[in-house]
């Protein structure tokens, strides 16, 4: 029982270092990250608390996708801002319409090859 108390701060400055180490630079709140794993190293037990409770940025998490995932590089919705519906009706309408036009030049230029043959035979 003796053993408990002591395990648990090792876990609580352990878990603070890592902690520290693997947050991004912007994330640590009013000292940079070096500041922060001195302060855990040269006082343990008030330093993995200040950190937790002071330094620790609670903001939600990003996402993590993998390096070659296409999606990576694709805005997220609240990145490419508010759409209203009748502004993405118009989008798939303005898609349509390209995609038919698509057609009819992919049929005229076929039709082009095709005389080009009669009239070469």
């Amino acid at each position: 029982m003796s053993l408990v108390i002591p395990i648990l701060v090792l876990a609580l400055i352990v878990g603070a270092l890592v902690d520290i180490i693997t947050r991004p630079e912007g994330e640590a709140k009013h000292l940079p990250k070096i500041g922060w794993i001195l302060l855990v190293v040269f006082l343990p037990l008030i330093g993995s608390i200040v950190w937790f409770v002071v330094g620790h940025d609670y903001a939600p998490q990003r996402e993590y996708i993998s390096f070659g995932d296409p999606s990576r590089h694709e805005p997220k919705p609240a990145e490419r801002g508010f759409r209203t519906t009748e502004q993405e009706l118009a989008d798939l309408e303005a898609e349509i319409e390209f995609h038919e036009k698509q057609a009819r030049i992919d049929r005229l230029e076929a039709e082009i090859v095709d005389r080009r043959d009669r009239i070469s035979d």
